[in-house]
């Protein structure tokens, strides 16, 4: 590769950071702009469809781009021009006639999605899907864009696009403030405020596709014009690879489907899980674009049979460093779980049972944080190397494990009146992802085990074991010293009572980890004391 994965990593983590941080100061705006009346509310179900096909198709390590990382990389510049315009004229017709839909059909779908919204909303909300509606065609060429760019080695623009929806909905929203200056929340401006909403939001989406052009032209990978090429042998590929994966990627939403319907029954825990899923995905989707952004390209590129060793030793490097993240984080989680909810929530409206809710869900989700970032970067591997169709079929088996699992865990009824022996409640939803998560792991393991024997399961398996023995070290040294010492009270004690013990706990971990020899921690250990030294 032209760059190493620890510089590729340190420009993504960079950009995402950036982009976070945007997204949270937009939030911010917003609240204090709408807070919960109409215009907001009315956004959130038309923002359904159209933001899910944005983080679908046009996502950071999304179907479409994972696709076209995958073939780009191992085919010339010149090539890869020609099928990214092939790929963009074909998905532009496609997800042309899915806006049209969109427009003609927003009235019927805002019903499907918001069956008890009142008629202001509906309306509200009717408008501003309308609006929104060509972000489906946005969607497509953004997703295709930014694979084509971090195929090329261009990794600095697709992190940091995200940030361009942020400044649009920000200018958007300070300007209709400067207009109507304390009115901006009033019923009267209702639907004003949802049109800007939803106007913002499209010229943020258009504006993450345009912010490409200029580095996709730079890289001779910008075709103005339609081609219509079908039968081209990379165009064929990106499709293998694309059409399985976004259908896998779709179906992940069955499963969102089908824990809201368990959740339906137990008070307070949809909005639970919404918090909780906040927490975990901050960490998650830093070290998650860090990691997977510059290893997809790597994998791509050794898919040669004379290239499986270096492969392998790319694979293990991939789920050791996702071990060695996701344990101590989950570990965190689980031990602080309490006030570090405390901390980020509550307040106002916010009571201390909901956040005894939302501290038990974090507390499960801490237990999976290894295998989420795992099966993402088992999944990655596939489609570098061509196979789509892998995870597709394993996720098409998670959606009915899923309904399993969700039964179970929350004490699902039986045709004989009694309900499941495990009922964990709101947290069996988290447990079942964490149980569909590690059997998809495994069993992506195997089938990879089967195609390149030279795979060595036990060392990675014990190198693992070893990373999960510090976990939980950590995780009871950190519990103790929460618990042990005599906090201050207030917000300056409760933020002394998370990040003390943080901050320790990683250290420890650090120092457990290297002294069972465990590789990439001693790197990641190694590099920070030369760092320090440095300063």
């Amino acid at each position: 590769m032209a760059r190493s994965l620890k510089g590729i990593a340190v420009v993504v983590t960079l950009g995402t950071l950036l982009s976070k941080v945007g997204g949270l100061v937009r939030q911010l705006v917003i609240a204090a702009a709408f807070g919960v009346g109409a215009a907001y509310d009315a956004y959130n179900y038309a923002y359904v469809l159209p933001g899910f096909l944005l983080i679908l198709l046009g996502g950071i390590n999304g179907p479409f781009h994972s696709a076209m990382v995958s073939v780009l990389s191992r085919r010339p510049r010149e090539e890869g021009g020609h099928i990214l315009a092939a790929l963009n004229t074909t998905v532009s017709a496609l997800l042309l006639a899915v806006t049209v839909l969109l427009v003609l059909a927003a009235d019927p779908l805002i019903t499907l999605v918001g069956p008890g919204l009142s008629p202001e909303l509906h309306a509200i909300a009717v408008v501003q899907l309308q609006v929104m509606a060509p972000m489906a065609l946005l969607a497509g060429l953004i997703g295709l864009g930014f694979g084509s760019l971090n195929a090329a080695d261009e990794f600095w623009i697709p992190a940091i696009s995200p940030l361009m929806s942020s400044l649009a909905l920000m200018v958007g929203v300070g300007f209709l403030w400067w207009q109507l200056g304390g009115q901006i929340g009033s019923p009267s401006f209702a639907m004003l405020g949802g049109l800007v909403l939803a106007a913002a939001t499209l010229v943020g989406a258009f504006a993450q596709w345009l912010i490409q052009l200029p580095a996709l032209m730079r890289q001779g990978l910008a075709r103005f014009k339609l081609v219509w090429d079908w039968n081209h042998p990379g165009v064929r590929e990106v499709w293998r690879v694309m059409g399985p994966a976004t259908l896998s990627s779709g179906m992940l939403q069955i499963n969102v489907f089908t824990d809201l319907f368990f959740a339906s029954g137990i008070v307070g825990a949809a909005a639970g899980l919404g918090y909780a899923n906040l927490l975990v995905q901050t960490p998650l989707g830093l070290i998650s674009n860090a990691l997977l952004v510059p290893l997809l390209p790597t994998f791509a590129r050794l898919t040669a049979p004379e290239d499986q060793p270096q492969l392998l030793a790319r694979i293990r490097q991939g789920l050791m460093l996702s071990t060695a993240s996701m344990v101590p984080i989950g570990a965190l989680f689980i031990a602080l779980g309490t006030p570090i909810v405390a901390l980020v929530y509550e307040r106002g409206a916010f009571d201390s049972a909901a956040a005894q809710l939302v501290a038990a869900l974090l507390m499960a989700y801490g237990l999976g944080m290894p295998a989420y970032l795992g099966r993402d970067v088992l999944v990655r591997v596939f489609y570098a190397l061509g196979d789509g169709t892998t995870p597709f079929r394993l996720s098409l088996a998670g959606i009915g494990l899923n309904v399993i699992f969700d039964w179970l865990l929350v004490g699902g009824p039986t045709p004989w009146g009694n309900q499941s022996p495990f009922n964990f409640g709101a947290s069996g939803l988290v447990l079942a992802t964490v149980a569909i998560n590690v059997l998809t792991c495994l069993a992506l393991l195997l089938v990879l085990k089967r195609r390149m024997p030279a795979m060595t399961l036990i060392p990675w398996g014990m190198d693992a074991t070893r990373l999960l023995l510090a976990g939980v070290l950590t995780g009871c040294m950190v519990w103790g010293l929460s618990l042990g010492v005599d906090w201050p009270l207030g917000w300056l004690g409760l933020l002394a009572r998370v990040g003390i013990p943080s901050l320790l706990g990683l250290a420890f971990f650090g120092l457990i980890g290297s002294a069972l020899g465990v590789a990439e921690v001693r790197e990641i250990g190694a590099m920070l004391l030369r760092r320090l030294r440095l300063r």
